[in-house]
Parts: structure tokens; C-alpha cells; sequence
């Protein structure tokens, strides 16, 4: 759901003049200014450079639930994967900003915490313009929707209650509208917090 936020924010910002979605389906989107790669395999980061350059800034959207999971297996889908692509990014682009979608409660002692936390560091050792997108509660104002099944059905079961949560624990809800809208302003601005918790994309996603 991230990642439609953020390319729904691109589409009606009239200042991105392009962007590159990659992953493993395609977006449905008819845009003028949307490129599409394709990846089957997106451990695959065998792409040629001439299909990066250009771009300011990588919104890394993808990432997986750590429920059921081996550390070992969410580590290889979390770290390693979004390593992979920071690496090639960096060398192709190394003034590129990077935003990685983490979590609330990253570095704590919860397994996904730790390695959430450790690929955080990484990224910020990687990118002078790295920045660490601390979500907690999203809620979808556009029909966004989770690919994740059992996701999309808490979502449609729960959606009834999301303004009520958002009115009872606003420090821990945000739209999918100011989200996609923070990161926008945050790419553009590059504030010195390189950490942005859910305070941070609440004032970048005001207005």
C-alpha cells in the first residue's frame, strides 16, 4: 500500500517529470510519465545503468510481514534484497535519496526490529541522503489496497474504525495522502533527521 501512496503522490504532484516503478507486476498505471521494469526474480539486480540514471530519489516500498517467518528467511527478504538494490543505486546514483520504508519500534528487541535496524544502518552508511520511514498505522484514503491477502482483509474488516483510531491515537495514524505527500517534500527538502518517525512524516505531510 506504500508504494501506491507514493506513485499515487508522484502522479498528482505536477513536479516529478518521471518515474521508474519496479517490481514484479505491473502497476496498472497509464501515465505519461511512468516507466515500468519488469523483475520476475527481484533479487535479480542485474539491470544496465543507462535504466537507473536520472532519478533523484528511490522510494523503497517493498517489504514483507515477519509473522510465521525464520529470522533467516526475513532477513534474506528484508536485508539482503533491499541491499542489493541500495548498492547498484549507490553506485549509479550516489547522490540519489534513498527512503526506506521501515517500521515503528525498529532497533528494538523484537526479531523484525533487529533486522530492520540492521538494515538501516547499512543504508544510512550507504547513502549520505538516506532516510528511515518509521510507519506505524496507514490508512488508506485513495483504495489502496494490500497485496498481502490476509492484510487486505484486516484492512476491510478494521476501515469502519481507522478515523476513530486516528481521533483517539493521532500520533500513531497516517493517510495514505500525507504519507505519499511527506516523502515527496522530504526527497525535495532533504531535512538533517535522517530518522523520520511518525511526528516527522506527520509535519512533513501537513498542508
Amino acid at each position: 500500500m506504500v508504494g501506491q501512496a507514493v506513485l499515487g503522490a508522484c502522479l498528482r504532484d505536477a513536479g516529478v517529470k518521471a518515474v521508474l516503478s519496479i517490481g514484479r507486476r505491473s502497476t496498472g498505471v497509464s501515465d505519461p510519465r511512468v516507466r515500468e521494469l519488469l523483475r520476475k526474480d527481484l533479487f535479480d539486480v542485474n539491470v544496465p545503468d543507462a535504466e537507473l540514471q536520472g532519478y533523484d530519489v528511490c522510494f523503497f516500498c517493498l517489504g514483507v510481514s515477519s509473522a510465521g517467518m525464520r529470522e533467516a528467511d526475513y532477513t534474506r527478504l528484508t536485508y539482503d534484497l533491499t541491499l542489493g538494490w541500495a548498492r547498484v543505486l549507490a553506485r549509479v546514483s550516489p547522490s540519489m535519496a534513498f527512503f526506506y520504508v521501515s517500521g515503528a519500534g525498529t532497533g528494538g528487541k523484537a526479531m523484525w526490529a533487529q533486522v530492520k535496524g540492521r538494515t538501516e544502518a547499512a543504508l544510512l552508511g550507504l547513502f549520505p541522503a538516506a532516510y528511515m520511514v518509521r510507519l506505524a498505522m496507514l490508512r488508506p484514503v485513495h483504495g489502496e489496497v494490500s497485496s498481502t491477502r490476509w492484510t487486505a482483509l484486516a484492512y476491510r474488516v478494521f476501515a469502519p474504525l481507522a478515523p476513530v483510531i486516528q481521533a483517539l491515537a493521532p500520533s500513531m495514524v497516517i493517510t495514505t495522502e500525507a504519507l505519499g505527500r511527506a516523502m515527496i517534500r522530504a526527497a525535495r527538502e532533504r531535512p538533517p533527521t535522517h530518522v523520520l518517525e511518525m511526528r516527522d512524516l506527520q509535519a512533513l505531510g501537513s498542508g
